[in-house]
């Protein structure tokens, strides 16, 4: 018992149908046949009783008519000797071939009927031969004394042919009984089984909806309830396999997925926890770093200000009065000075970016780089640097640090030229889908493929200061304006000979391009070689 109950727990929902259907299928085949076999009972049977039972009664009615016409005629012509009582006789002749065509090939398949039928011809036959015909077939003075002669010869030889014809009806007469009955009980067969074909499809029918129900309805509404309160948030609410094999299954793999859920959850839960921790972390090291920047900005500058300005004011008093090293450590100290103040300078410019200048705005990128150009145009002029461009578009960004942007591009291209090699620089873009792309090409020094990504991090420098001055923020601080403005920078490996610098900007949204005001700084920011 537990073995077949086991069996069954594997039954699939495929095989339950299968089963079901198979076994509804022969149920219902088996209640086909039973019908068509009523039926066709019911058809044979009503075809022998309408079609020989009831005719083979009717034609031998009519052969006894026949015959019985035959010998009233006979004996009224042996009586009178009047030819007009034959007549009778020769209808009764005709009359009696007619029924006994009709008669043979009714009961032709019945040995009772035929031997019956058999002993009537030969009972009528022996009369006719030795009564009939004689006195038929005598003058009217002969006919009746033949008739007076052979009277009680004829009396016996009909009374053998009234037996025979009652016998034969008889038989004739049970049949038919036996065919009504017959029919009668085939049609209470049929009738029984028609309605038990019935009760059984109400049933078949009744376990069908009820199979379904509990093996499919019943489960799948469990699991969609249990699906529902889990989407509904609860996700400690466990999944309750039911019903056939894959339905449960399907279950566990629901729960399973809500257990992973759940697991997921918490974990997001543990890592909101702890991104909260360390906002509240960056919050505090942000405020420090404000702290920090308002020193550099007003504490630190007006110290370095003051060395700066001894330091200058002891090479303007004192040089040339020491010796050359004493020169050379003057010279040294205020390099270091006017270095110092540039890096802070620097330094403030890039914490700056996304935390001061931060007011988007619909930026015409033309008049930027107009004014970009213009304040390099001493750098540009001094370096013969031819400077080209594409038509630019509006974008929607902080109009300061896109300057500042420009700026650094452009000061880089001029800064690293190679000598006695005019440069040439090129501003592009190009709209790609929902991206502008933006490229500054040149014919200057290159980047190694191996430092690409090195140049983007602040302090990264590739030269020395003696070859090309310079911090090395500029295309650190460039990354940064990129990003914040939503896009991303790179160098173009393939581009040679020079450095081409790509960068991407989210072309405007019509609703917030419309909604924007139009930004009135001419603030480019101050220059920054990298």
């Amino acid at each position: 018992m537990v073995d077949e109950t086991g069996r069954l727990a594997r039954w699939t929902t495929r095989r339950w149908l299968r089963v079901g259907v198979s076994t509804a299928l022969a149920v219902l085949t088996v209640l086909g046949a039973l019908g068509i076999w009523s039926l066709d009972r019911n058809t044979t049977l009503t075809r022998q009783l309408v079609d020989t039972r009831s005719p083979a009664l009717v034609n031998a009615v009519r052969l006894e008519a026949a015959l019985v016409n035959q010998e009233t005629g006979i004996r009224g012509y042996g009586l009178t000797g009047q030819k007009d009582f034959l007549t009778p006789y020769t209808e009764g002749l005709a009359n009696e071939r007619t029924a006994l065509e009709r008669l043979r090939p009714l009961v032709r398949g019945d040995a009772t009927g035929s031997a019956d039928l058999a002993a009537v011809e030969n009972a009528a036959d022996a009369w006719q031969r030795t009564i009939a015909d004689p006195i038929a077939g005598a003058p009217a003075e002969q006919a009746v004394r033949l008739a007076t002669d052979r009277a009680d010869a004829g009396r016996t030889a009909f009374d053998v042919v009234r037996k025979a014809m009652t016998r034969q009806q008889n038989h004739l007469r049970d049949a038919r009984l036996e065919a009504g009955d017959k029919l009668d009980r085939s049609i209470v067969l049929r009738n029984w089984v028609f309605a038990a074909a019935a009760v059984l499809i109400v049933v078949l029918a009744a376990l069908v909806f009820e199979g379904l129900r509990r093996g499919i309805t019943d489960p799948l509404t469990r699991l969609s309830d249990d699906a529902r309160k889990v989407a509904r948030g609860d996700f400690d609410h466990p999944i309750t396999p039911t019903g056939p094999a894959d339905l449960r299954q399907l279950a566990d793999d629901v729960e399973a997925m809500r257990r992973r859920l759940a697991d997921e959850l918490a974990f997001a839960e543990r890592a909101r926890q702890m991104l909260d921790e360390q906002s509240a972390e960056l919050k505090r090291s942000n405020a420090e770093l404000e702290q920090f920047a308002y020193v550099a900005s007003h504490d630190l500058q007006e110290p370095l200000r003051k060395v700066s300005s001894f330091t200058q004011l002891l090479q303007r008093r004192y040089g040339g009065q020491l010796d050359d090293r004493a020169d050379q450590y003057i010279g040294f100290a205020v390099d270091g000075a006017n270095r110092m103040q540039t890096l802070i300078n620097d330094l403030l410019a890039f914490s700056r970016v996304g935390r001061i200048h931060n007011e988007h705005s619909t930026v015409d990128l033309d008049a930027v780089v107009d004014r970009t150009l213009d304040s390099l145009s001493v750098a540009i002029e001094e370096s013969g640097a031819e400077v080209t461009r594409d038509p630019l578009p509006s974008v929607v960004g902080d109009t300061t640090q896109l300057g500042m942007l420009w700026q650094n591009l452009v000061s880089n291209a001029v800064k690293f030229r190679r000598p006695d090699v005019r440069p040439r620089i090129h501003l592009e873009a190009v709209r790609d889908g929902d991206l502008w792309r933006f490229a500054v090409a040149d014919n200057g020094i290159g980047i190694d493929p191996e430092f690409a990504e090195r140049v983007f991090v602040i302090f990264q420098r590739l030269h020395t200061k003696d070859a090309y001055p310079g911090n090395g923020i500029g295309l650190a601080m460039c990354k940064k304006i990129v990003e914040f403005h939503g896009g991303t920078i790179g160098v173009d490996p393939e581009h040679t000979p020079g450095t081409r610098i790509t960068f991407t900007l989210p072309v405007p949204v019509p609703a917030a391009a419309d909604s924007a005001a139009d930004s009135g700084a001419d603030d480019t920011g101050e220059p920054d070689a990298g």
